[in-house]
């Protein structure tokens, strides 16, 4: 696998307090990877430092094999604080992002115009920033980001802001980019929207890299796996079976937690035995139950609340 961006222990401090602590993962070409953890736990910080607007404590990041100074102008960032100039009209201010880059705009004015069909908002390239909404001002940053075609795209928070049509067209396009073999890190706290897009995942808490490694096998590491059944017959003896963590036994349906390392297949059994089946589904963990997991205890309390 083709590494464009590797991390490698990391570790910035704000004064006393350690914003990121020995944090190591790399993003590869073709994939989406997914930075995810609360805020504060690191995620803004360690993206400053992949960027280069933040110089690590100990550590070091490289770009293509090089330092990030030397090849920060393949890299395409949308920062957490949005930086649109609101007075200026939209096609413009592409225009304008591409000469302080150093670009002739010219020159980028066909690309400009590519991203603004691409992102449906070719009918409001001459409206002022000010007068869009939200989502599409979001979208406007976007284009920004993307617009010198760089192979590594990095997002901070891409979805904030976004309403649900926008955050699938979004979803649709960032997955098109890693299909033509661009390398894509999004740094999040909305996990589930990550299991929709992510291959890779690197879960961060305080700090520190909790989980890290394909989604499938991130989600296999923690959490537990569920069991929903449908059936007729009497199934209050199910919550009493080997293997069951937890269980909720209506009249014709029960959802069952599952012990770590429980099959699912036994329950079934069990199940075929004394039940006509009608339904069973394996559910597996989902990426918020795996970090609860990950993070322990006091600290998944603390989280949930």
């Amino acid at each position: 696998m083709s590494h464009v961006l590797s991390v490698l222990d990391v570790v910035k401090h704000y004064g006393k307090v350690k914003a990121v602590d020995g944090v190591s993962f790399e993003v590869a070409r073709g994939r989406i990877t997914g930075l995810l953890g609360r805020n504060g736990a690191g995620k803004t910080t360690t993206l400053r430092m992949i960027t280069g607007v933040l110089l690590p404590d100990r550590g070091r990041v490289e770009l293509f094999g090089a330092g990030v100074a030397e090849a920060r102008d393949r890299l395409g960032y949308l920062p957490e604080e949005r930086g649109l100039y609101r007075k200026m009209r939209v096609l413009d201010h592409l225009l304008f992002l591409a000469e302080i880059k150093g670009r002739p705009p010219a020159a980028m004015r066909p690309a400009a115009e590519r991203w603004l069909r691409r992102f449906e908002l070719w009918e409001k390239r001459d409206a002022k920033v000010e007068e869009l909404s939200k989502g599409n001002q979001q979208k406007v940053q976007l284009a920004g980001a993307l617009l010198f075609d760089p192979e590594l795209v990095v997002l901070d928070e891409p979805g904030s802001g976004l309403d649900p049509v926008n955050v699938v067209l979004v979803r649709r396009l960032l997955r098109e980019l890693a299909a033509e073999g661009k390398a894509i890190l999004l740094s999040t706290h909305q996990m589930g929207e990550a299991e929709k897009l992510c291959d890779e995942i690197v879960l961060v808490h305080d700090g520190k890299v909790v989980r890290a490694g394909p989604l499938a096998d991130v989600k296999a590491s923690g959490g537990t796996n569920a069991v929903h059944l449908e059936f007729e017959g009497d199934g209050t003896f199910l919550g009493g079976l080997t293997g069951i963590l937890s269980a909720r036994v209506d009249t014709n349906r029960a959802e069952l937690r599952l012990v770590p390392g429980s099959d699912a297949q036994d329950v079934l059994g069990a199940a075929v035995g004394r039940l006509r089946v009608l339904r069973f589904e394996v559910v597996a963990p989902s990426l918020e139950e795996v970090f609860l997991d990950a993070v322990g205890g006091a600290a998944a309390a603390e989280v949930a609340a």
